[in-house]
């Protein structure tokens, strides 16, 4: 099955009610251990790549191995750029077969995030690819996107409306209280659905995105820190209310923290274990396992996406 794009995915999950994992590759083990869990679950899968993961890992690179993914799995994989800082870097994606492009002008002003989505807009329909954009500001820190709590705003339903209906772009990332990076809350936990709410109301045909959605799984942050890490009071977004907003009306969720530490934990662990070793296979293998394991409780028990292949 060659690469698709999120449309059929996002139609089916918007009727169905259920949510598709939008996981952040950086290499080999990544996309391996991410697509044998969509096969394993049956579920359609997103792999997204920031512009900073494209330097660390080189384009060709990316998408060669991909390539090999989509050659050797029945689910529908579609490739998307994650954080698009600019209409270069998506055009570069767009040129380089990705699927799905994000362009993340939330930075910048109304009429200046209206513009810039509709240049990724025009770029892309014209060659069959599909734009998602962003308004409101997530707070957090995670690869190129840093923006800090004073500076972070809810999406206002109105203006997301009007942005829509101005730039045609095809899925929208929203505010309502997640935040990139492992310390996403400093107290409880709280998302604003009743902002998702009245956006689905005045959007009901858009597909809603949730960026900055990891669970920052506490085991995994304690097999972290047990094992020489230093990661305290890491906090994220718990399961059950990922699970209602995919029931809600969300049709993409956004995963990255929590890839990173499920690699990171086994690699401490090994190396804490087992000294000895030093054959990469062995802590990489371990590593691989345990993003599947990650990716398949997510896909079965949170977004409701397996058997939706």
């Amino acid at each position: 099955m060659p690469l698709v794009t999120t449309k059929e995915m996002f139609e089916k999950s918007m009727k169905e009610h259920f949510a598709i994992g939008a996981f952040n590759i950086n290499n080999m083990e990544f996309i391996q251990a991410i697509t044998d869990a969509a096969e394993e679950a049956k579920s359609p899968v997103i792999l997204q790549v920031s512009s900073s993961a494209i330097k660390y890992a080189r384009m060709k690179y990316l998408v060669k191995m991909v390539e090999a993914a989509v050659e050797t799995t029945t689910i529908p994989i579609a490739l998307h750029l994650d954080h698009g800082p600019d209409f270069e870097t998506c055009k570069m994606c767009i040129d380089n077969g990705f699927t799905s492009v994000m362009i993340d002008g939330s930075k910048y002003n109304f009429e200046e995030n209206v513009a810039l989505t509709k240049q990724v807009v025009d770029y892309a329909h014209e060659r069959g690819v599909v734009v998602e954009a962003e308004i409101g500001k997530l707070a957090g820190v995670e690869d190129d996107v840093n923006v800090a709590d004073a500076d972070a705003r809810y999406t206002d339903p109105e203006q997301a409306y009007e942005f829509v209906e101005k730039t045609g772009c095809d899925s929208l990332a929203i505010a309502i209280g997640t935040s990139h990076g492992a310390y996403k809350f400093k107290g409880d936990a709280k998302l604003r659905f009743d902002i998702l709410q009245k956006i689905k109301e005045k959007l009901p045909n858009t597909p809603i995105v949730l960026h900055g959605a990891s669970s920052v799984v506490p085991e995994l942050v304690e097999i972290c820190n047990h094992n020489g890490g230093d990661i305290p009071g890491a906090k994220g977004c718990p399961d059950e209310m990922l699970k209602q907003a995919g029931e809600s009306g969300v049709s993409k969720i956004n995963v990255d923290t929590d890839l990173r530490l499920a690699m990171t934990a086994q690699i401490r662990k090994v190396f804490y274990e087992e000294p000895s070793i030093f054959d990469p296979r062995k802590y990489l293998g371990a590593a691989r396992d345990e993003i599947k394991k990650t990716v398949l409780h997510k896909m079965n028990e949170v977004f409701g996406s397996a058997h939706k292949a």
